[in-house]
């Protein structure tokens, strides 16, 4: 299943954030924010404002501190231009969001908190524990009463430009969508396994532990291989000795396809035949034991199944609204903030605008391949 095309998520950066951090493997989170320090120093200047609007440096910092450290999590890097070109992105979304915020009616205000009780809810569930999320939020710097803060006011904003721009998708809309693109609604091929696991790393540092340490917890696997082969309950084993905080508390139990896995675990789990333990399976993050409990068959979903919590056939009308607004939107912010008068104080933000406004023109400019006329046949 294409989860890009069919999970609900927000039409702004903060989703990006969140996914990071439910995702994300556990990083040793910084000991300030680089906002706290800057502040210290220097103040907390005013970046953008206008009627009704005002973005601090701390703010801004706050927010693009998640996304960075989220890339950075995932092995990437920023030049000192895409630095400031995200900073300007996670700007205009803080200005878009106060614009939207001061024209929420009571109406607006109570779908808001209902999508962002739901979407939270999701959330929780891929995290697997508290425990889980709340180490997670810290690697990228917030809390979890930012979290849920920043997705209310989130999915106020996005009830009002629901209500203010008149989106709406149908059945037969969403029906046309699932004909027309059916690969998007396949399901592939899964397993679902619990896992024992054994750390080989320092979970603060992610350094490899010493040798002696290693054997010794080689001994713990082998000694919990053994009972597990005996018939002791696998779950029970899961919660006492696995250091997987992520499926611990769920017995161990994770359900997925291929390429989500680090490729040892992914192949030991699909080699393994239905309630068959498997070797000691050794992988970056340390020693695994494995139990197959279902192998699940590749298939094409309907619009009646529920993911995470929410039919299909809603799904893809949530999908086919969010591509009215993306085209509706641009047009629509840029006259809110024409009348509320922003003004980018900042100049290299100010100058990132300018910048990213060119590429939207040379962009839309150069001809698509749909537009292109078809080579007349040989």
């Amino acid at each position: 299943m294409n989860r890009k095309i069919l999970t609900p998520r927000n039409a702004g950066l903060l989703l990006a954030l969140i996914a990071t951090a439910v995702q994300a493997a556990d990083a040793p989170p910084p000991t300030s924010k680089p906002s706290d320090k800057i502040t210290e120093l220097f103040g907390d200047s005013v970046v953008a404002k206008g009627t009704g609007v005002q973005v601090k440096r701390s703010e801004l910092d706050a927010a693009a501190m998640g996304l960075k450290a989220g890339a950075t999590a995932r092995g990437e890097k920023f030049s000192s231009d895409q630095a400031i070109m995200l900073e300007r992105q996670v700007l205009d979304r803080l200005i878009q969001i106060q614009l939207l915020l001061a024209k929420a009616t009571d109406a607006d205000k109570a779908k808001g908190k209902e999508a962002s009780d739901k979407r939270f809810e999701q959330i929780q569930k891929r995290a697997g524990t508290e425990e889980a999320l709340l180490r997670q939020l810290k690697s990228v710097g917030m809390t979890l009463e930012e979290l849920k803060r920043k997705m209310s006011e989130e999915s106020v904003a996005e009830a009002v430009v629901s209500r203010e721009l008149k989106a709406d998708a149908t059945d037969a809309d969403a029906k046309k969508y699932y004909d027309e693109f059916p690969a998007r609604f396949e399901q592939p091929e899964m397993v679902r396994a619990s896992h024992i696991l054994l750390n080989t790393m320092d979970p603060e540092t992610k350094a490899p532990l010493p040798d002696d340490k290693k054997l010794a917890k080689r001994k713990v696997a082998e000694d919990v291989l053994k009972r597990a082969r005996a018939g002791e309950d696998f779950a029970k084993l899961a919660k006492e000795y696995s250091e997987d905080p992520g499926s611990r508390d769920n017995g161990g139990e994770y359900k997925f396809p291929r390429g989500q896995m680090v490729p040892e675990f992914e192949t030991a789990a699909f080699a393994l035949a239905t309630n068959q333990i498997s070797d000691i399976v050794t992988t970056q993050f340390g020693y695994h034991i494995i139990k197959l409990s279902e192998k699940i068959p590749s298939r094409k979903l309907t619009l009646d199944e529920s993911v995470e919590g929410m039919k299909i056939n809603d799904q893809v009308k949530d999908l086919l609204k969010r591509q009215q607004l993306e085209k509706l939107l641009p047009d629509y912010v840029k006259n809110m903030q024409k009348e509320a008068k922003v003004e980018i104080l900042d100049e290299k933000l100010k100058q990132a605008g300018e910048m990213m406004e060119t590429n939207k023109a040379a962009s839309a400019a150069e001809p698509r391949p749909s537009d292109k006329k078809a080579e007349p046949k040989k």
